[in-house]
């Protein structure tokens, strides 16, 4: 339904809807000096969670938490921003592989008539096909055990003990984030080892659905986590790095949204005149990632954003 309309109507549509709410609430004056801030917060979450396969909560969480928010409403509250973020990001990736793959017709149009272009534009999407093949069999495997594995965690928080304690989630943060960074740093070492694999193995069937599983509980309680352990099981079984963060990204997309429920309808935690303006930045942030992919070297963005998330997680530790 949604193709019939170009990206600027349906940006303009979302920034009218974004202006009527806005308009709507009361002192939108004061609410808008208060916390237009946030809006940059978004953008700098979404564009590290779009562009690594981490999630945006590594930036919200320990934010939210000098901010003096309550353990519980700063992970619903990073859960709705992230609700924006990685939609964005989503759909960024998929319409970049429907392109990419000869779905979409702009992406040849752009190639001159040339024989040598052309050929070029023919290497290049087959190449994509190749490496990109096994999208929807780690999609179908990934997303239902990560929603499931969320949903346990949301509604049994009494089968997890310690990690389903608010007044623990600094720790809990803490000692995931390090070990994000860890992994990160071994991604970058282990990316471009080898041969690439294209497919999917029979035992890749068996430990995705298990480790998407323990990642939406880890989600559940953290609102990161999931994106972050399939991106880099794909990485260090040598998948195509960025085949794998797209993944990543969509799978935590369909998370927080199956997650953002239990927060807005039980909880009722989120604290909304953040993400009202947390929110369209991530979207911001969301679209401009792919971009920092495909543009700037992705070792790079990795080697600085894992020690970035190294100090955050080390900091959450000690205060």
């Amino acid at each position: 339904m949604f193709s019939q309309f170009s990206a600027g109507q349906i940006r303009g549509f979302l920034i009218l809807i974004w202006c009527v709410v806005f308009a709507l609430q009361q002192e939108p004056i004061r609410l808008f000096v208060q916390y237009a801030g946030f809006t940059f917060l978004g953008i700098l979450g979404a564009v590290f969670a779009n562009a690594t396969g981490a999630g945006g909560g590594v930036v919200f969480v320990p934010f939210f938490n000098q901010m003096g928010l309550s353990p519980s409403a700063t992970v619903a509250t990073s859960f709705a921003i992230q609700c924006f973020g990685m939609t964005a990001g989503a759909v960024t990736w998929w319409r970049f592989h429907l392109a990419q793959s000869g779905d979409n017709v702009q992406a040849i149009e752009q190639f001159d008539d040339s024989a040598a272009q052309y050929s070029d534009a023919q290497r290049t999407e087959t190449l994509h096909i190749q490496q990109w093949q096994s999208l929807y069999p780690v999609l179908l495997l990934s997303i239902p055990a990560s929603v499931a594995g969320l949903l346990i965690a949301q509604f049994n928080p009494s089968w997890f003990g310690a990690l389903a304690q608010g007044d623990k989630l600094h720790i809990g943060f803490g000692v995931f984030s390090i070990m994000l960074a860890i992994s990160m740093f071994l991604m970058v070492a282990l990316a471009g080892r080898g041969s690439l694999i294209t497919q999917l193995r029979r035992l890749d069937s068996i430990l995705l659905p298990i480790i998407c599983i323990c990642g939406g509980v880890i989600t559940a309680y953290l609102s990161i986590g999931v994106g972050e352990l399939l991106a880099v099981y794909l990485i260090m079984r040598g998948f195509n790095v960025t085949f794998s963060i797209a993944c990543a990204v969509i799978l935590s997309a369909a998370t927080v949204w199956s997650g953002v429920v239990h927060h807005v309808m039980i909880s009722q935690a989120v604290y909304w005149p953040v993400v009202l303006f947390a929110g369209p930045g991530a979207v911001i942030g969301g679209i401009l990632a792919k971009r920092l992919v495909l543009h700037f070297s992705p070792t790079h963005l990795k080697l600085f954003f894992a020690s970035w998330i190294l100090i955050l997680g080390a900091s959450g530790l000690i205060f």
